[in-house]
């Protein structure tokens, strides 16, 4: 079945109903170990997790770990440039939920990024990647508390895809040709428009199915949260790429109104409906007016169409959402991209979960991370319908690499992501815990220790695992 691996003898493979896993007590779940810093951070973060098992189920739960390849790991047992061999593949399939350290990119053609490669093989379309601040960690910020958030991140489509031709490309040059003699004249709102004939050309495919599904899921996410945090925020520059990014905001909130309708309130909705409850004799147009900044400046069919659509919001949710209903509701908005970087350093507090589109949500998940200490401690997860691996979002740091120093934060808070995911809360928790308590009482590794005031003593890699496990039982 497999040519250089053998799946454990005992465990349970983990299966898919619904887009949801169904996870056995003891689960054979794939491991990549990674490349560079893999060598150190992943055995902390196994034995952390083992620990946290161990401690929350007493035995009655375990996990059966499955070491697969990829990376330059991979070269070395299947073969030069065998960066992801069929092996790891179909084992990541057979088993359904899998966790890696960081990946070297290959140099030269073929695979462009192992990490996009995972995620595109396996449709894993939900990049997953909480920030959240445990107290005591170093940051650039003077509040990083204020932020906790959640970004959903489409992970398939977008410039992501690598559809592009570099200049002087035969292909390439063909398209702008196209392009500019034939399709962008036959589009009246494209005007005299042209591509220089020495550019190179990408293509940027958003879809209303990769769209919707991203959307859906994390508003599934946001009615897991408390009441203050269920909110979902569509993150896009729709105002200038207005058949892409404009599209996925309109197409999720297409969705939020038509699946989550009982559920969701969207910000313009919520208005309309706070408008009349603060005057019950509102009429439509003094409504209108306070919705839409300018209304008495606008032009007739567009004040008929804002009229319309306080007059539609009011007849079709009223009962269900009037009278403060929709308070308890996930309320659905959406932020101008370059506005959100801004905001969740001077409003952090005012989000939760963010779905974003591929390119964004790469920015925005590194800004993040900043705020609340660095990638060191930012978590990742890939997740589709039958298949998620759980991943360190830094990179390989080669120079560092056997020397027991680097932060295994990282690796060791997308386990708990992992477990979350498969329901073990318990275990979870326990591990959340422990790396707070570390924090907050200095033990950790020296890219924070170097940063606190004053200076910690540094614990290396192994030491800051054994000092999340001992914190367990405080």
């Amino acid at each position: 079945m497999y040519e250089k691996i053998t799946p454990p003898t005992t465990g349970s493979r983990i299966t898919f109903s619904n887009g949801e896993p169904i996870v056995p007590d003891n689960p054979i779940i794939p491991f990549i170990r990674g490349d560079g810093t893999g060598v150190d951070i992943w055995p902390a973060a196994q034995k952390v997790m083992d620990a946290a098992v161990q401690t929350a189920y007493q035995g009655k739960r375990q996990i059966d770990w499955f070491k697969v390849y990829a990376g330059d790991e991979a070269c070395e047992v299947y073969g030069t440039y065998q960066y992801l061999p069929e092996d790891t593949l179909q084992a990541i399939k057979e088993f359904g939920v899998a966790i890696k350290g960081p990946l070297t990119t290959p140099i030269g053609g073929g695979i462009r990024s192992l990490n996009v490669a995972l995620r595109q093989i396996n449709d894993l379309y939900a990049c997953v990647r909480p920030c959240r601040y445990y107290p005591g960690t170093p940051s650039p910020h003077k509040n990083p508390e204020k932020l906790d958030v959640i970004i959903y991140r489409e992970n398939t489509e977008d410039i992501y895809l690598g559809i592009e031709w570099r200049q002087g490309s035969e292909i390439g040059d063909r398209l702008i040709k196209i392009l500019n003699e034939d399709l962008i004249p036959a589009t009246p709102e494209h005007g005299k428009k042209q591509i220089p004939l020495d550019a190179g050309i990408g293509i940027k495919p958003i879809s209303k199915t990769g769209s919707q599904r991203l959307v859906r899921r994390a508003i599934k996410h946001a009615l897991r949260l408390p009441p203050n945090k269920q909110m979902v925020t569509l993150v896009h520059k729709g105002n200038i790429m207005k058949y892409t990014e404009g599209a996925f905001r309109d197409w999720g909130y297409e969705l939020a109104t038509s699946e989550f309708r009982q559920e969701c309130i969207t910000e313009r909705e919520s208005w309309i409906l706070g408008n009349k409850e603060h005057n019950s004799d509102l009429s439509t147009e003094d409504n209108a007016r306070q919705l839409e900044p300018g209304y008495n400046a606008l032009t007739a069919d567009k004040k008929a169409q804002i009229c319309q659509e306080v007059e539609a919001v009011l007849s079709q949710i009223w009962e269900t959402h009037g009278n403060g209903q929709w308070k308890h509701k996930i309320m659905v908005n959406d932020r101008i991209a370059d506005s959100i970087f801004q905001q969740i350093q001077t409003r952090p507090d005012e989000y939760s979960i963010l779905a974003t589109m591929n390119l964004n949500g790469d920015y925005l998940s590194d800004a993040a991370a900043a705020v609340v200490g660095g990638l060191g401690m930012g978590p990742g997860a890939n997740i589709g319908d039958e298949c998620a691996i759980f991943e360190a979002t830094h990179g390989t740091a080669p120079k560092h690499a056997g020397l027991d120093r680097i932060n295994p934060g990282s690796v060791i808070l997308s386990g708990v992501m992992m477990l979350e995911y498969m329901g073990w809360q318990e275990a979870a928790e326990l591990i959340k815990k422990g790396i707070g308590d570390a924090i907050a009482n200095r033990e950790v590794t020296y890219d924070l220790a170097r940063l606190m005031e004053p200076p910690a003593q540094p614990l290396k890699c192994s030491e800051f695992a054994d000092a999340i496990i001992k914190h367990f039982s405080d």
